[in-house]
């Protein structure tokens, strides 16, 4: 029978900086790993202990992962100081990753804010591949600073694919910077989108989803069609410890991803 609690043997391979605080760490494994787009991993620092993480890679490679990792507490402190070629655990996936089969055929809007970008990563890499089962993917995707903004290198040219529209933003510009300059939400406006035949997918910190999912209802958008990535407080991944409850919901075996429709009568889903 299968340990579900073991890991199995993950390298890093390379190590990729996406910001002074946020790095992308490819993961070279030894056994070919499947995920669905929107689904979590654990992964094990030996000796230390583990976090879980949502992989931004595309879900169609199977022998490498890609997890985009925020320097926020002990475990991924003690990652990004740590060098290539070590090996850690990972184990999963776990979790409902997104509902690609009721988004063919819609206008996709996908709102991001900081490192909440890395799932939608592998999200708009499930959409790229089959680009031709959607009538199109907007993005608008906000950060605190350009230095902030994480795949730097790629979004210019996620512009370019066919029915692909993305538009970023900065909290605080420099000199530099040519784009808008605001809060995430100030870009949720004269959207391109038919909101009879749309849904929206938001991924970001707490306080950017929360007034994200209020200017997606003030646009038009209906609770159940609006999904939320919600990361919150997970640790065994299994259902077992409770730490990620939010109401009558467990996020590792629930979610992590869920309509607004599901968690709007829920309180504290924001802390």
């Amino acid at each position: 029978m299968k340990n579900i609690y073991k890991p199995q043997e993950a390298i890093v391979e390379d190590i990729i900086v996406e910001s002074s605080t946020i790095k992308t760490f490819v993961l070279r494994l030894k056994e070919p790993f499947e995920f669905r787009t929107g689904q979590f991993v654990e992964l094990t620092l030996p000796g230390i202990g583990e976090a879980p993480f949502t992989p931004s890679s595309d879900p169609n490679i199977k022998n490498k992962i890609e997890v985009t990792i925020m320097n926020v507490g002990r475990v991924t402190s003690l990652l990004h100081t740590s060098p290539k070629n070590i090996s850690l655990g990972l184990r999963g996936p776990y979790g409902k990753g997104y509902p690609l089969d009721r988004f063919e055929g819609k206008d996709i809007l996908i709102v991001g804010g900081g490192v909440g970008l890395a799932p939608l990563r592998s999200l708009l890499f499930s959409m790229f591949a089959e680009i031709d089962k959607y009538n199109k993917v907007v993005l608008r995707y906000g950060a605190r600073t350009p230095d902030d903004i994480i795949y730097k290198e790629s979004i210019p040219g996620w512009a370019k694919i066919k029915k692909v529209d993305v538009v970023t933003t900065v909290d605080v510009g420099d000199a530099k910077w040519k784009g808008n300059v605001g809060l995430v939400t100030t870009i949720l406006k004269d959207l391109p989108v038919d909101l009879k035949n749309a849904v929206s997918i938001v991924c970001g910190p707490p306080i950017m989803m929360k007034f994200a999912t209020l200017k997606l209802l003030d646009f038009g958008f209906k609770p159940q069609d609006i999904f939320l990535s919600m990361e919150k407080n997970m640790s065994c991944g299994l259902g077992k410890c409770g730490h990620c409850r939010m109401g009558r919901y467990y996020v590792c075996k629930d979610g992590p991803v869920f309509t607004y429709e599901q968690l709007k009568e829920l309180h504290d889903i924001w802390d």
